[in-house]
């Protein structure tokens, strides 16, 4: 009698005990961090890339930064530091601190690089933009950057973004100081002088607004296809994809056009993602589950894609984004929050990446 009591006490007590165990789990956040699993792992199972934009700031001075860096992504594109300003501020001095402390880091964990970026019409020095060029200085100036950003770095940059938004929102090229001061054959001759450079480079053409279907997405379309015609040494487009749960992409308009760039030959990389919530309708928690859905989308199109093998978001903390500051209002475009714990969007994209079969 004792003993049945007893066995009827343990039971009692072990349904309480898995009632309450119940009770904590059903209670715990919806989003917590995988032990054992890293969206890093599971990109390289599928042999893809999965990447991150570096603020040199936070790198030098955040060691959670650092060290989520790391264990999450096997690429990196430095966020500012490759820029024509900050890496050639003087016509005849370069400074490579900051890019080198990035190309540092990516080495020591075995991470590849994108650089970012050669020839755009923004973070221009002063030297430069408040100068009258003839066309054969100018061509100079830009021949004579690519060769020595690319030298200093050869053998160390996976691809590089050639030419940054050149193309405007018609079908034409945008009137820069490029464009104006050498002509609209800029674009071809930035690629072959970057080819020259590094013939092992990946060479990207880089642009906003173009991952899917219109007037921008085909203006794209044509400039490569061009260049292709010509035999310019062009291996990719980047779809920069800065978007918002108020105005996402369409998933099967952005996997209609790179499928079509890739019956050119070209690969496809998702280059700066990041996904505003600010004016979407909703709670915060259901902003956030409709963010989730569009990093969720545009992955899984990229793994379905065979030509599209590298999905980068433009920063990965909310602690360290330029949308506030851009938009003048707080954010939360990307998939850690603040304190780098993981988002819906995290989440969204372990799943995907977990059944995919690239």
């Amino acid at each position: 009698m004792i003993f049945k009591g007893l066995n009827k006490y343990l039971s009692f007590s072990a349904l309480i005990i898995l009632g309450l165990t119940a009770t904590l789990l059903i209670s715990l956040p919806a989003i917590s961090q995988p032990a054992n699993i890293t969206l890093r792992d599971l990109a390289q199972e599928q042999n893809f890339h999965i990447g991150a934009a570096v603020s040199i700031k936070a790198l030098r001075n955040d060691p959670t930064y650092r060290e989520v860096l790391a264990r999450e992504f096997n690429m990196v594109t430095p966020e500012n530091v490759m820029k024509f300003k900050p890496i050639h501020p003087e016509r005849d001095r370069y400074d490579f601190t900051a890019a080198n402390e990035i190309v540092t880091f990516a080495k020591a964990h075995q991470m590849q690089i994108r650089g970012h970026t050669l020839v755009w019409h923004r973070s221009l020095p002063d030297w430069l933009t408040e100068t009258e060029w003839t066309r054969e200085e100018l061509m100079e100036i830009l021949r004579r950057h690519i060769f020595t950003v690319i030298s200093h770095y050869r053998g160390d940059i996976y691809a590089w973004d050639v030419v940054n938004e050149a193309v405007g929102c018609k079908d034409s090229l945008r009137k820069t100081i490029w464009q104006q001061g050498i002509g609209s054959d800029y674009v071809e001759l930035a690629f072959r002088w970057a080819h020259e450079a590094d013939p092992q480079a990946l060479l990207f053409y880089n642009d906003y607004d173009g991952e899917g279907l219109g007037e921008k997405s085909d203006a794209i379309y044509s400039l490569v296809k061009d260049l292709l015609a010509k035999d310019v040494p062009i291996h990719g487009v980047g779809l920069q994809m800065h978007k918002s749960i108020k105005n996402p992409p369409k998933p099967e308009d952005v996997a209609t056009n790179i499928k079509r760039l890739g019956e050119l030959g070209l690969e496809v990389h998702i280059t700066e993602m990041d996904v505003q919530i600010h004016n979407g309708t909703g709670t915060q928690e259901e902003r956030l589950v409709k963010q989730a859905k569009v990093y969720q989308d545009i992955l899984g199109v990229c793994l379905k894609a065979p030509n599209c093998t590298a999905f980068v978001t433009w920063g990965f903390t909310d602690k360290f984004t330029w949308i506030p500051r851009a938009f003048g209002q707080p954010d939360f475009p990307l998939i850690f929050d603040k304190s780098y714990r993981p988002k819906p969007a995290y989440q969204a994209l372990v799943e995907v990446l977990s059944t995919a079969n690239h």
